[in-house]
């Protein structure tokens, strides 16, 4: 019979993984604040850094961290069989299946986050650039995209609930819709 895995302990390693390979939680909020100042520029950085957190709590996207990144380990240390490690290794420009899983892992987060996605993958801002550098650092094929699927994720939540105080939601409700976000 198979273990079932608390959600304490997926949480943990999903965030573990990313501080292993360099990525920090302020990495992705700089990431977040660039990308919804221009339209808040009331927005502070401990907004992103809280948003940046709600995401990293729903269990899809630490699954998709935890496959991406373990596929990324796998390559850099040789162990995918041929041709699959030549094409993660290099990050081959026609393999898209690292940017469709962190592409699914932004559907949840609506229409801004799939199009903040694709902005964030094709220009690299941040943390993003220094994943997608093929400088012989180790191989970073998911994870620069899984990065980015957090940021976007985060912007968008961000853009969401600016409008819900807008338009004067109670905290009640904005705190049953961030119930929402984690479970759904």
């Amino acid at each position: 019979m198979s273990k079932i895995v608390h959600s304490k302990d997926v949480t943990y390693a999903a965030r573990q993984k990313l501080e292993e390979r360099g990525v920090s939680i302020q990495d992705i909020a700089e990431i977040v604040y660039q990308m919804q100042y221009p339209y808040h520029p009331e927005l502070e950085m401990e907004d992103c850094t809280a948003s940046v957190e709600k995401v990293l709590l729903k269990r899809e996207i630490q699954h998709a961290i935890l496959v991406g990144i373990e596929l990324d380990v796998l390559a850099e240390n040789k162990q995918l069989s041929e041709p699959l490690h030549s094409i993660v290794e290099s990050d081959e420009g026609l393999f898209g299946v690292d940017e469709t899983i962190a592409l699914g892992a932004s559907l949840g987060y609506g229409s801004i986050a799939v199009t903040t996605f694709g902005h964030l993958d094709k220009n690299k801002i941040g943390v993003i650039r220094k994943l997608d550098t093929k400088n012989g650092n180790g191989v970073h094929t998911f994870l620069d995209d899984m990065v980015a699927s957090i940021a976007a994720n985060a912007a968008s939540r961000i853009a969401h609930r600016l409008r819900d105080i807008e338009e004067q939601f109670t905290d009640e409700e904005i705190k049953a819709h961030d119930a929402e976000e984690i479970i759904g």
